[in-house]
């Protein structure tokens, strides 16, 4: 496979995968705000914060209303990470790998495409946040179906499967995040309500899908209880483990080197993280702060997508794979 199209096929599913996250962000705030109706700034910045963008949105739009913010990551053309933008991008990228995607997948993007363009999207955001937000999850999560059940379980699957599940693992962290940045606001107001925190982190958990089958596997919902659901656990698709797990297992399918085992930096570095969470428990976590933690984790995670740039994507990937294929093609003559 051409380093190019790898390359489309890795960013296709995580811009998905990013778009429908960004949405469970702007979600979990709407659900953490008991007073939604005020758009208070100290809500809605922590948002901005856990996406990483707080820079460029104090440069150009200063007080972080809830209007401002919901804007900045719906449909902001100029913020690279806005659901608009990663929506965009994805479709570009599958528009530049039409002949290896398969026609249900291209309809898909472009039914996701067109609802975001949709000149009543800004209204209906406005009017109906939560019903507007919840199609956006469906538009990724049906992309996602229809790549799963309509594209052979090959390199091209295993490229977009190893996508989405880094990103995935990254958001879930960031997640958390949004939690530890909200109770840290509130603490310095003096408006901290031990009694919220259950409805807090509930909104966490509903915000990754995750209440009913936590609520299955614990009686409590406490702080302890969804950082370890979150992070560790083994079952649930959308845990931090899980998703490595499955990335690693992914990664080992493209490469064909035996799980255990690895032949480069990416696979040196994502089995060392899979085999590192695999034995932190909750304590280790709750020790340190959660977020220097949670940052360091996301960190780890640049380091892994920088190796698999450089493995299948760069210049010197394309290199090698050139000299691999003059070497057989000399082997058969």
């Amino acid at each position: 496979m051409l380093s190019r199209v790898a390359d489309s096929l890795f960013w296709m599913s995580r811009y998905v995968e990013r778009a429908e996250n960004v949405a469970r962000f702007i979600d979990v705030n709407f659900h953490m705000i008991l007073d939604g109706s005020t758009g208070r700034g100290e809500e809605w910045n922590p948002v901005v914060y856990t996406t990483g963008d707080n820079e460029d949105f104090e440069k150009r739009y200063q007080a972080p209303t809830r209007e401002k913010v919901v804007h900045f990551l719906t449909f902001d053309l100029e913020n690279p990470n806005s659901i608009l933008s990663c929506v965009c991008a994805a479709r570009e990228s599958a528009r530049t790998i039409r002949d290896v995607i398969t026609s249900d997948m291209w309809e898909s993007m472009n039914s996701f495409y067109l609802m975001l363009n949709d000149p009543n999207a800004v209204h209906r955001v406005a009017e109906a946040p939560y019903d507007f937000f919840s199609q956006v999850k469906q538009s990724s999560q049906s992309f996602v179906g229809i790549t799963d059940l309509t594209l052979s379980h090959g390199e091209a699957w295993n490229f977009c499967r190893m996508g989405r599940l880094l990103e995935r693992t990254d958001k879930t962290t960031r997640l958390l995040d949004v939690k530890y940045y909200l109770l840290k606001t509130l603490l310095k107001t003096a408006e901290h309500d031990a009694s919220q925190d259950v409805m807090q982190w509930s909104a966490v958990l509903k915000s990754a899908s995750a209440l009913e089958m936590y609520r299955k596997k614990h009686r409590k919902i406490d702080a302890a209880g969804v950082i370890a659901f979150l992070m560790t656990d083994r079952e649930f698709p959308r845990s931090a483990l899980h998703c490595l797990n499955a990335a690693d297992e992914a990664l080992h399918k493209v490469t064909g080197t035996p799980r255990g085992a690895y032949t480069g930096p990416a696979e040196k570095e994502l089995g060392r993280l899979c085999s590192e969470i695999s034995y932190t428990d909750v304590d280790e976590i709750l020790k340190s702060e959660l977020h220097g933690y949670l940052d360091s984790f996301q960190t780890r995670l640049n380091t892994i997508g920088e190796a698999i740039h450089e493995t299948f994507f760069s210049m010197k990937a394309t290199k090698s794979t050139q000299s691999q294929s003059q070497t057989q093609s000399q082997s058969t003559v």
